[in-house]
């Protein structure tokens, strides 16, 4: 099998001049996001509590966001301490786990990295499409949403879509897709140039799907944010008592959709670099390791930063910001809209 390119791949040990530094300080801002974002997310279900100690009334959108926190917080507490025990050990994955059944095969716990990095990669994305549903529903299809999207179904979604992950990202493990080291030997990952279709097969779905879910999610966001628009246009003419009321709900709605279009913009950053990769590898037969690994670190650090705009949107002067933004948005319109059909009669 040709290897061309990949000079880490059967490493005994950890490329000369790297630091752990890097790695303890990205797993310790992610630790902290992760579990903050979790706090916050209880305190709100602690006030969202009924009168009488019955359940909290608690959306499908806020279970969808407690699943992508836990998810991203288990990425970090499984794969960051493999990375650091290399760096210990001074020895590569492949190195420092049992090995492959053959010379050319990395190690069982560089193959379990692999699987590990493509599964938390997707994941969240499922998750963020499912946030992106919720939203699209609420706004579009108010009535089928009160029916039928409930707590339970939200609760219900995280695991069947990290099932379905699974079972694809263990495709490679099973033949299809090639685990490999990449430099400085403490990343291992789906080889993403040179082989045949039976080698690239995988990578190529996986940009190609990771692509597809980038594109729904956008595709929900832009038409929520119609809807809501919609909704906006149609306030003025409501009499003034239902005005708070009735802006209440849909403020509630513009939060979520602020939310979820910050953390749809920082996944469509951090997975574009993986999925040009992988289509450049694939077709271009493009061996940049250095490339490689760079779309590797940005996928880690989507889950870092992830938390951190939850952590930060959940702050009252930011929200308090945004607000104000669409509401002087809305006024501006209202005004020149207004001008407009007095200039015109």
């Amino acid at each position: 099998m040709e290897m061309q390119g990949y000079r880490c791949r059967s490493n005994r040990y950890i490329e000369s001049g790297q630091s752990a530094l890097p790695s303890s300080l990205l797993f310790a801002s992610g630790l902290l996001g992760n579990v903050l974002a979790l706090l916050l997310l209880g305190q709100h279900r602690r006030r969202s509590r009924s009168p009488g100690g019955r359940p909290p009334r608690v959306s499908a959108f806020y279970v969808l966001v407690s699943g992508l926190a836990v998810t991203d917080l288990l990425g970090k507490c499984l794969l960051s301490p493999i990375v650091l025990a290399a760096y210990a050990y001074n020895r590569s994955l492949s190195e420092l786990g049992p090995g492959g059944r053959s010379d050319d095969e990395p190690g069982v716990l560089c193959q379990l990295f692999a699987f590990l990095m493509a599964f938390f990669g997707l994941a969240p994305t499922l998750l963020l499409l499912a946030m992106a549903l919720e939203c699209w529903l609420s706004l579009g299809h108010p009535y089928f949403y009160r029916r039928h999207i409930t707590r339970r179904l939200g609760a219900t979604l995280g695991p069947a879509a990290a099932g379905l992950c699974a079972l694809f990202c263990a495709l490679p493990l099973l033949g299809f897709g090639v685990p490999m080291q990449y430099c400085p030997g403490t990343w291992c990952f789906i080889r993403m140039a040179g082989g045949g279709p039976r080698q690239l097969g995988f990578p190529v779905l996986y940009a190609s799907l990771m692509g597809l879910l980038v594109l729904a999610i956008g595709a929900c966001n832009v038409s929520s944010m119609r809807h809501l628009y919609s909704m906006a246009r149609r306030q003025p003419r409501r009499s003034i008592p239902a005005g708070p009321a009735a802006a209440a709900p849909r403020m509630e709605e513009l939060d979520h959709l602020v939310l979820l279009g910050l953390m749809t913009v920082l996944f469509t950053i951090c997975s574009l670099p993986l999925i040009i990769r992988a289509y450049l590898g694939a077709f271009a037969a493009d061996f940049n390791e250095n490339a490689d690994l760079s779309a590797l670190r940005f996928v880690s650090v989507n889950s870092i930063v992830d938390p951190w705009v939850f952590i930060i949107f959940r702050t009252s002067v930011f929200r308090t910001f945004i607000r104000r933004v669409c509401r002087r948005l809305h006024s501006r319109k209202s005004t020149l809209k207004g001008s407009s059909l007095q200039g015109s009669n």
